[in-house]
This record gives C-alpha cells, sequence and structure tokens, in this order.
C-alpha cells in the first residue's frame, strides 16, 4: 500500500482545515490515477473520481485503518471504473502462458541489449506513454490485478479482498499479466526509431531451446514471480537461484522483467490542478461540517 494512504488516514482525524485539504488532495490523486490507469481515459477518470469522494465522505470520517481506507476505496473506484466502461475498451482475450514465453531469437536478444551501453533510454514521456499503452493492451481482469498490486503497492490478500478473489487466483494473473506487460511493451519500444547501438555483443549463452537447459529455463519463466516476489521456500528457491547464476538468457530476461515491474512502481498520474481544486474546495469544507457533526453525536 502507498504510504500516501496512510498519511491521508492521519490527516483526516485532524480538525485542521489545511491538513484535511491535504488529505482529500492525496485521495483524489488516488482515486484519479488508479482510474487512468484502469480505464486510459481523463473524462472517465475525472468524473470517477468526483463521483467516488463525493460519495465517500461520511465513510471517511469514520476510518481510522490505512489498510480498511486502501481496500474501500480501491473497490469503490474500481466499481465505478466498471460500470463506465467504453464499448470495446476491454476486449475479452485468453492467452496461454507458452504464448508468453520467450523464444531462443528473444533471450539472445536480451542478453546481447543487456551488453548495450544505457546511452538507448527511452525519454521519460515518451517511456510513460508506451507503459501506458502496454497496460491498456492487456485483458481486464490481468490488468486490474497488475494495476493494484505493482502500481498501486497493495498485496495479495488486499487485491483478493478488492476482486473478491481467492489469493492463489490473484498470484496467477499477476505473473501472467507481468510476462504479457513485457511482451506487449517490447513489442511498443521495438517499433520506435532507434539511436545506433555501440557497445559489444556480450556472448550467447545456452540457447532456451537445447534439452534440459531450456527446459529448466522454461519452468522457471513459470515461476518467475514467486521467486522475485520471494515466495520460493528452500531447497527450490536455491535451486532457481543456482540455475540463474549459470544462464545468461535467463539473467537477461529477468532483468527485463523486473524493469517491466520497476516502471509500473514508478508510474504516477495526479489528478490536473484545474480539475481538482474547486472540488477539493468543496470536499474539505463538507468532511468539516460532517467530523463536526459525528463529534457532537459522540
Amino acid at each position: 500500500m502507498r504510504p500516501e494512504l496512510s498519511q491521508a488516514v492521519g490527516l483526516l482525524r485532524s480538525n485542521a482545515p489545511a491538513e484535511i485539504e491535504r488529505a482529500i488532495r492525496i485521495l483524489q490523486n488516488t482515486v484519479y490515477s488508479f482510474s487512468m490507469k484502469v480505464c486510459g481515459h481523463r473524462e472517465d477518470a475525472e468524473d470517477t473520481m468526483q463521483e467516488v469522494l463525493s460519495r465517500s465522505l461520511q465513510h471517511l470520517v469514520r476510518i481510522e485503518d490505512p489498510s480498511a481506507l486502501a481496500v474501500w476505496l480501491y473497490t469503490v473506484t474500481r466499481n465505478r471504473c466498471w460500470r463506465m466502461r467504453r464499448k470495446g475498451a476491454h476486449r475479452a482475450r485468453v492467452v496461454s502462458l507458452d504464448e508468453l514465453m520467450p523464444g531462443e531469437a528473444e533471450l539472445e536478444r536480451l542478453a546481447e541489449d543487456a551488453a548495450m551501453r544505457p546511452d538507448n533510454r527511452l525519454l521519460k514521456a515518451e517511456e510513460r506513454r508506451l507503459l501506458q499503452e502496454a497496460v491498456h493492451g492487456l485483458p481486464t481482469q490481468l490488468r486490474m490485478v497488475l494495476v493494484l498490486h505493482d502500481m498501486e503497492e497493495l498485496d495479495t490478500e488486499q487485491v483478493a479482498q478488492i476482486l473478491a478473489l481467492q489469493p492463489g487466483t490473484v498470484r496467477v494473473r499477476l505473473h501472467r499479466a507481468r510476462l504479457m506487460l513485457r511482451k506487449e511493451f517490447g513489442s511498443l519500444d521495438r517499433a520506435l526509431p532507434r539511436r545506433r547501438r555501440t557497445g559489444k555483443k556480450q556472448a550467447r549463452g545456452a540457447k532456451s531451446g537445447d534439452g534440459q537447459q531450456g527446459a529448466e529455463c522454461r519452468e522457471l519463466f513459470r515461476n518467475l514471480s514467486e521467486y522475485l516476489d520471494g515466495r520460493i521456500e528452500q531447497p527450490r528457491c536455491g535451486e532457481m537461484g543456482r540455475h540463474i547464476d549459470a544462464c545468461p538468457n535467463c539473467v537477461a530476461f529477468i532483468r527485463d522483467l523486473r524493469t517491466a515491474i520497476d516502471r509500473c512502481r514508478a508510474l504516477k498520474l495526479d489528478c490536473p490542478a484545474g480539475a481538482a481544486l474547486r472540488l477539493r474546495t468543496l470536499l474539505t469544507r463538507e468532511y468539516l461540517r460532517l467530523l463536526e457533526t459525528a463529534t457532537r453525536e459522540n
């Protein structure tokens, strides 16, 4: 869970208008950012932010636990986004795990790219645009899990509660979503005009399709999210680590997947100031009124 939500709970307990306004700003950005990542339309995200927060004030007065606030706020926002989804925006796609596995040529390309100098990085704005496009290209079920877990930084149990799923189902969908995002982002990235690369190619490691080595690579890729998130127990974790240390292709693939996850966690889409200021003033005033009423009743 993002630390900003814990901060917001503390600010909401204050009677100071300035601190409550800061809390409302945090909640505005949280709802707007989540809506943008899931739906991708600014107008829908602004409408969702306004409706969710306008209807949430009485509930916010009573919430004291940051985790409870996160689960409740994302559940309400997710339901609102689902009702507002645009026709054709959430296409159903069934993708097998095998389709998301890298082939020999891709693994060799990743190993070669890892040896290149880092002067070929995308500009921040372009990287952000590509990431949003890649996220919106995911099937809805996978996108929702990825956004909640890797972008909004909720844990597996919180995501399961918000989406009414079993934790195991969340983990399976998260792994597929990460693999698909890596693939989608890589395809978009490679379609851009690139500057000429410099640097020497790294020596090729074992080919992913060759015998036992290839089988071990594919088995590792099937469990890679569990490994990266520290959910594999010993001795299996040790076996996977030893294989990775000896396999340049696996090292390159893991680096690429980690980069995709890190990009997700770094993406922030704050609510535009013009759309938020007037609403924030009204929400702060109404929240203070509700807080005063609740204090009198107690």
